[in-house]
C-alpha cells in the first residue's frame, strides 16, 4: 500500500521486541522485508534500524546481500548501536554502557562495511571475529548495499560520516515539539562539522528524520504532516520517515488521513 500510494521508502523495526508491542504479533526483519519485496517493485526497503544486539556481521552480511537479489537493489540498511532494552534483556545478557555500545556499533559498521566490499574477509577485535569470510555474490548495488546510520553522538555521527550513504536521528532533547525542533536543528550542525572533518560532501549523504521520535504523532493529521515536512526540509533533511497508523497508542491515527497525505502531499514533494 505504501508503494501504491507513492511513498519513496518503506521500513522496518529490526528487533526481538519493542517496549509496549513487546507482547503483541511481532516478526523478524528479515523474512518481513523478503516478503514486502516479493509485492512490490519500485518501492524501497529496509531496516530503520538493525543493531549488533542481537546480529554478527559475518551472518548479517549473508541475509542483506540475498535481500538485495530478492529484490532487485533496493534494499536501504538502516544501522544504529543498539539500546539496553528487551532486544538485550530477552538474550540473558547484560546492558552495555554508552561508550562501549558506540565502540562495538564501530566495529560492527567496519566489519560488515568490509565483508560487504571485500572477496575474503579476516577480522579478529574486541568484539567480532570473522575467518575467511566470503562476499561472493556480492550486493547488486555496487560497491554495496547503501547504509543509513543513526547517531545523534558525536562518535557515531563522524561514523555515518564515514562510511554511510545516508544518515538518520531522533533529534534530542525537550518534552515540546519546539524543543524536540532545537534539538534537530543543533544536531543537524553538529553533522555538517562530522562531514567536513571526513571531508565529505554534504550533498553525498541524505538525511533522515525520524519524525515520530518527537513528541507528537506526525500523521495525526494533514496539516500537520505539511508542517513536519517543511520543517525538516528548512534544516536540509532530504528525508522524513514516519510510522504507518495504528488503531491504538503507539502512533494512533487513520489511514484515511494516509490517503489523504498521499494525494494532497506526496505529489508536491
Amino acid at each position: 500500500m505504501a508503494e501504491e500510494y507513492g511513498f519513496a521508502h518503506a521500513w522496518t523495526y529490526d528487533h526481538l521486541g519493542w517496549r509496549s508491542l513487546v507482547d503483541k504479533p511481532w516478526f523478524d526483519a528479515v523474512p518481513t522485508l523478503t516478503a514486502a519485496a516479493t509485492v512490490t517493485s519500485t518501492i524501497r526497503l529496509g531496516t530503520l534500524v538493525a543493531s549488533p544486539n542481537f546480529r554478527h556481521p559475518v551472518h548479517f552480511a549473508r541475509e542483506i546481500t540475498a535481500l538485495d537479489d530478492i529484490s532487485d537493489g533496493r534494499i536501504t540498511l538502516g544501522i544504529g548501536a543498539g539500546g539496553p532494552g528487551f532486544d538485550t534483556a530477552v538474550l540473558g545478557g547484560q546492558p552495555l554502557a554508552p561508550a562501549a555500545r558506540t565502540e562495538r556499533f564501530e566495529e560492527f559498521v567496519e566489519l560488515l562495511d568490509k565483508i560487504l566490499t571485500q572477496d575474503n574477509t579476516s577480522w579478529y577485535g574486541e568484539h567480532y571475529t570473522a575467518v575467511e569470510a566470503r562476499r561472493a555474490p556480492g550486493c547488486v548495488q555496487l560497491p554495496r548495499l547503501p547504509f543509513v546510520i543513526a547517531a545523534n553522538g558525536p562518535r557515531a555521527m563522524r561514523l555515518a560520516a564515514r562510511y554511510g550513504q545516508g544518515w538518520v536521528t531522533t533529534g534530542s532533547g525537550g518534552d515540546d515539539v519546539e524543543a524536540w525542533w532545537r534539538g534537530v536543528a543543533e544536531l543537524t550542525k553538529k553533522f555538517d562539522d562530522a562531514l567536513a572533518a571526513e571531508g565529505k560532501a554534504p550533498a553525498r549523504v541524505h538525511r533522515y528524520l525520524q519524525a515520530d521520535a518527537a513528541p507528537a504523532y506526525s500523521m495525526s493529521s494533514v496539516e500537520y504532516f505539511k508542517e513536519v515536512v517543511g520543517r525538516a526540509a528548512e534544516l536540509g533533511f532530504t528525508d522524513v520517515v514516519t510510522h504507518w497508523p495504528r488503531t491504538d497508542s503507539p502512533y494512533e491515527g487513520t489511514e484515511s488521513t494516509v490517503e489523504e497525505i498521499a494525494s494532497e502531499v506526496l505529489p508536491e514533494l
